[in-house]
């Protein structure tokens, strides 16, 4: 349909998984995309995905927990493509940057990385690139939480859990501030997703499986471009009256919870 031609779309930990499916599906729609992640690497591999079927992107590299970069990734993007629209900001430390540790026994430095990763670098994103979308007189953002935004279905994440409770908080505050300023920001809510790590650690152990799935009603995992057809709903004119929302995409356990 190419609903996003002519705009400019900038999706974070966009070197894989659900970041790299959403940029796919953005420039499959039409816009400019700018990816960015800590990875070269990957990043590379994204763009050169895009551009073989047709679409225009670039990448910049970014560690979203550092204010400088995060600031460079934005003025990156406008200065390339003198406009930002869209923002899936995703990046974060897949089922939690640190280790699993009962809430007293989770060490700080763990802690603040969770935080840093999945939380600080939701509002770094937002504090730079909302100012750019207020030059465009609008935009829509959408933010990367969890199914453990919503529910706390097991035990050992406290940091994970109160990270992705926090962006779902930050998702509904900046929605009421900036909702007459034409910007929309929500939030996707993934359950349990096939993304690269966790593909990783099921071929490693497979009786993780079991646990990945717990409570879930379609009883299998997601795919990572499920999650971002609901991203590029949200984005667009179809979502035109759906702001500070968050959104699960879990395959119902969130029902079953």
């Amino acid at each position: 349909m190419r609903r996003f031609e002519g705009k400019v779309a900038l999706v974070t930990g966009g070197g894989s998984g659900i970041g790299r499916a959403t940029a796919i599906a953005f420039a499959k729609e039409g816009a400019k995309v700018i990816v960015a992640s800590r990875s070269v690497e990957l990043l590379g591999e994204t763009v050169r995905m895009i551009e073989e079927a047709g679409g225009e992107a670039m990448f910049v590299q970014c560690d979203v927990s550092m204010p400088a970069q995060v600031e460079a990734l934005v003025n990156r993007t406008v200065e390339t493509y003198d406009q930002l629209d869209y923002a899936l900001n995703n990046a974060g430390g897949g089922g939690g940057a640190a280790p699993f540790a009962l809430t007293a026994d989770c060490k700080e430095e763990d802690w603040d990385r969770e935080i840093n990763v999945n939380l600080k670098g939701v509002w770094l994103a937002m504090k730079y690139e909302i100012p750019q979308m207020l030059k465009r007189g609008g935009g829509a953002i959408v933010n990367t939480s969890s199914v453990a935004g919503l529910i706390v279905n097991h035990a050992g994440r406290s940091a994970y859990v109160a990270a992705k409770h926090g962006v779902i908080g930050l998702t509904k505050a900046a929605a009421l501030e900036y909702a007459k300023a034409g910007i929309r920001v929500n939030a996707v809510c993934p359950g349990p997703v096939l993304v690269p790590w966790i593909r990783n650690l099921l071929a490693a152990q497979p009786e993780m499986k079991e646990s990945f799935l717990q409570g879930c009603l379609l009883e299998r995992m997601g795919k990572p471009e499920e999650i971002a057809e609901a991203v590029i709903w949200l984005c667009s004119d179809a979502a035109s009256f759906v702001t500070g929302h968050a959104m699960a995409v879990d395959g119902g356990v969130l029902v079953g919870a």
